[in-house]
């Protein structure tokens, strides 16, 4: 494995990659890396690069068991049979805040997921943190100097995180009036990215994690312990979530979230959203879109 020290970003996520695997990425260019998305390991097929113009395959060997293997040592420090096991949510996050998600056979007791048995599949995707969409959007989001609770719309990959992660750092830091204390719950370590207590994101000064565990039970310690102004969450994606969500709103703190979807007709079709619609939870909604590459963002009153 490679050092994570003083590199660029695509390069400490490809560090997990064995040597054979990293020579045939470097071929695409260092150039165009800089760019790099998500890298794909599927078994029998070449590694892809995700890239903003889209899949391509890289030069090097087709993927095999042993190649999951050592990726999924590097990503965990452990051996195999001892990473399967912490990785029953499908997903593992590196230093950096670099995630390997996934894919394989999955093995059950009473009924629990516990392991993935077999690995069929990975993506590493690259986490880069990017500053200052918040400072221009932030103004938008205020009434009298209050910060309206926002939920951020977007499909699968244009960035709902990273433009979370900014406005969690602008709201904490004061890009907008005062500093506030911001609450996060980092159910899937994508946010902050905690790793031995450390945000390996900056998130701002006046902001506390809480990294593991469900949206409910975080708001719940983070409100009784930590006293948050704003609670921020990632992906409300069941009723629970949404529950949660209510539950903190009538505490009195301010929230910013995000959802999968193309636009606020996509929320008003979804019963987990419908809810928090009618109870007008959110006032504000960002909604980022990626075309040809490129990606636009916009702020709507929300219906």
């Amino acid at each position: 494995m490679r050092s994570l020290s003083g590199q660029s970003a695509w390069e400490d996520a490809a560090a997990v990659l064995p040597e054979t695997l990293f020579q045939g990425l470097l071929q695409i260019g260092r150039e165009c890396l800089e760019h790099l998305e998500e890298l794909r390991l599927r078994r029998g097929f070449p590694m892809t690069a995700l890239l903003p113009g889209g899949e391509t395959e890289t030069v090097g060997p087709r993927v095999g068991e042993e190649e999951l293997r050592q990726v999924v040592e590097n990503a965990t420090q452990a051996s195999a049979h001892t990473a399967l096991d912490r990785v029953r949510q499908g997903f593992v996050t590196l230093r950096g805040g670099h995630r390997v998600g996934m894919c394989g056979t999955v093995a059950r007791r009473d009924g629990q997921i516990i392991t993935l048995r077999e690995i069929s599949s990975l993506s590493i995707r690259v986490a880069r943190c990017v500053e200052g969409p918040a400072r221009t959007l932030l103004p938008e989001l205020m009434e009298d100097g209050t910060f309206l609770s926002t939920l951020i719309l977007a499909p699968p990959g244009a960035g709902k995180t990273t433009l979370l992660r900014d406005f969690i750092r602008g709201l904490s830091d004061g890009d907008a009036g005062p500093p506030r204390r911001v609450g996060v719950v980092d159910e899937r370590g994508e946010i902050a990215a905690l790793c031995q207590g450390e945000p390996q994101f900056y998130v701002g000064r006046h902001t506390d994690v809480m990294d593991g565990c469900s949206k409910a039970e975080g708001l719940s310690m983070l409100i009784r312990g930590m006293n948050p102004q704003v609670a921020a969450v990632d992906e409300i994606t069941d009723p629970a979530d949404a529950a949660a969500i209510m539950s903190a709103a009538g505490c009195g703190v301010a929230l910013v979230a995000t959802a999968h979807g193309a636009g606020a007709g996509d929320l008003e079709r979804r019963a987990s959203y419908r809810e928090l619609l009618a109870a007008r939870i959110f006032r504000r909604l960002v909604v980022l879109e990626r075309r040809n590459g490129e990606r636009t963002i916009r702020v709507e009153e929300m219906p």
